[in-house]
């Protein structure tokens, strides 16, 4: 146990060993040997996600990996399911906006066959016409069932809000337009062009030998071909779309309002992360901060309320999260944005920084405890170019961060003026009570899908 300068006891907390190679067709192998579980993970990562979508094709990355597990190298969705469940092992993959992944969790006794099946639904996918619709018709009912749930339509209703037709300006799952429209022929393009092995990361964490692992990602991954040039550029972005307005998404039969206030965050890996990340502890990011307390314990106006930092390669949001009857929508709107402002114009005081810190100091090692979590730690540090450090060092960076720090850094990142609101409930009674926060744009919840 060892202390820092603010007095923190900190158990060390390292990333075991590492052994990296680079393959000839440029794909990078971390290889971490750990025990004492005779459990494997795995996880390829590569730079294709949401962001690649073509214009017309929002959820074309979503759609590709929702179909990786369903007919590769010639064997059925069912033969592929049987093998993976057979030997008490998980396969899944994944798209994000930044991302697109595969990963796999198996006993190691049986990593060989299971990483085959890893490699088989990696590279070579069969798409086959009946899965791909048969998937395009549960992607579209997700998105259906998704208009029910207030919660799910702000979150939707807040990205575009946000980012508008930036490429971030999606969720990942797309529009019923857009997958409606997609062909096997997109989505087999999508694939041969950006889930490739050059330039991406493969990682095997667990119980295995580095040397037998290499030589069996080498007969597995060593002769697939790709190498796209094909970068996104992505343009600036500099507040939210719909900066100074007030969106509501009418659903007539609420009787309660979803609630988000959306602003202009930090990308992923950004220099005052640590300075934001204690901040926000204070402000949204537990269940003692000053906007519980000042929302929910002292007004009794919702059940919870929060704010994060949403952060991705290049762009990130800051986001308030909450909810309220229709009648309390102003009270509590008022409170929370008078809350921003409060943390904007003075910071954290020293008591409740140091208890934030505490805090995610205390958490931040229950994240680290399985091969799949140390496999996603190194997969985020190679796919945002954090240093190596990162994790070694992350409860360091948090407890010498202090009020000065916190403070300047929630006075450079907190809106003011340039801010969105989107409420999700009862527009006509709503529309009358909001117009004070700025200009009010009505939008039907179909519309969100």
């Amino acid at each position: 146990m060892k202390k820092n300068g603010s007095g923190l006891s900190l158990r060390p907390l390292k990333l075991p060993p590492r052994e990296v190679t680079t393959l000839g067709n440029g794909l990078t192998v971390t290889v971490v040997k750990r025990g004492p579980l005779p459990l494997v993970a795995v996880r390829y990562i590569t730079k294709a996600g949401s962001v690649f979508d073509p214009k017309d094709r929002f959820g074309l990355a979503e759609l590709c990996a929702r179909l990786l597990r369903r007919g590769a190298g010639g064997q059925s969705a069912e033969a592929l399911n049987e093998s993976v469940d057979y030997v008490g092992a998980s396969l899944a993959a994944w798209a994000g906006e930044d991302s697109f992944g595969v990963g796999l969790t198996t006993p190691g006794a049986h990593f060989e066959p299971m990483f085959e099946v890893l490699a088989r639904i990696a590279q070579q996918p069969d798409f086959p016409e009946a899965e791909v619709a048969l998937t395009q018709r549960r992607t579209l009912a997700q998105l259906s069932n998704g208009l029910d749930d207030p919660d799910d339509v702000a979150d939707r209703a807040l990205v575009t809000a946000m980012f508008g037709d930036h490429p971030y300006g999606h969720e990942t799952i797309g529009t019923r337009a857009h997958v409606e429209a997609m062909k096997r022929e997109d989505v087999v393009a999508y694939h041969r062009e950006r889930v490739v092995p050059h330039g991406a990361q493969l990682f095997v964490v667990g119980d295995a030998e580095p040397a037998k692992v290499l030589k069996t990602v080498e007969r597995l991954f060593g002769g697939w071909k790709g190498h796209t040039e094909a970068q996104v550029s992505l343009p600036e972005w500099s507040k939210p779309a719909r900066a100074g307005e007030v969106v509501i998404i009418d659903k007539p039969e609420q009787t309660q309002v979803q609630v988000r206030i959306g602003a202009r965050g930090v990308y992923r890996g950004h220099p005052d992360h640590f300075p934001l990340t204690a901040m926000n502890c204070v402000l949204g990011g537990s269940f003692t901060s000053r906007l519980m307390q000042e929302i929910r314990v002292k007004r009794g106006l919702t059940y919870g309320a929060g704010s994060h930092f949403d952060q991705m390669a290049t762009a990130g949001g800051f986001i308030v999260s909450t909810f309220t009857k229709t009648e309390t929508v102003t009270e509590l709107l008022d409170v929370a944005l008078a809350e921003v402002a409060k943390m904007k114009a003075k910071g954290p005081k020293a008591p409740e920084l140091e208890s934030a810190k505490r805090y995610i100091s205390g958490l931040y090692p229950a994240r680290l405890e399985t091969n799949e979590s140390i496999a996603a730690a190194m997969a985020d540090m190679a796919l945002f170019g954090l240093p190596d450090d990162w994790v070694d060092q992350y409860r360091e960076r948090i407890a010498a961060v202090t009020p000065q720090l916190a403070a300047e850094a929630a006075a450079k990142h907190l809106p003011d003026r340039d801010r969105t609101i989107v409420l999700v409930g009862n527009a006509a009674q709503l529309a009358p009570q909001v117009e004070r926060y700025g200009r009010v744009s009505v939008i039907p919840v179909a519309a969100i899908e």
